[in-house]
């Protein structure tokens, strides 16, 4: 998987992301045009996508009646201190992600509650939640 990102005019980036194209841009607020998500509404974005997908697919896999999911998603950080879950200490910052999620469809109580355990496995999530190296290289 490969992703392309080339700068444009201000703050806008180009994305190519397999076959699709993304505008990416800074609110007005924050010195851009605010012509296309942000990287955090991107980041976000790929999070949320990708527990719906998980859902789906393990929802056919049982044969549930998964209508649709809805998934609500803000993101903040708070200093360590304020964060009683947070293995941080101190005034560091915590990035805080949190997530509602709803499903429609003919479900009991015990398939609403493996379907939001599952959605918190999906592959973003565990990507999120894990030891992640970023290796840049200048070329």
């Amino acid at each position: 998987m490969t992703v392309t990102a080339r700068s444009l005019e201000n703050l806008q980036v180009e994305i190519q992301a397999s076959n699709h194209h993304i505008l990416a841009d800074e609110p007005l607020s924050a010195g851009g045009d605010d012509k296309g998500p942000s990287p955090y509404d991107l980041l976000l974005s790929s999070l949320a996508a990708c527990k719906v997908m998980t859902v789906h697919l393990y929802a056919r896999r049982k044969k549930w009646p998964v209508e649709t999911v809805t998934l609500t998603m803000n993101h903040r950080k708070v200093a360590a201190d304020e964060c009683e879950d947070c293995e941080t200490e101190g005034k560091s910052p915590v990035d805080i992600i949190e997530c509602e999620i709803s499903f429609a469809g003919e479900l009991d109580e015990v398939q609403i509650k493996r379907l939001a355990e599952i959605a918190d496995r999906c592959p973003v999530h565990r990507t999120l939640t894990s030891e992640t190296k970023i290796r840049t290289a200048v070329v």
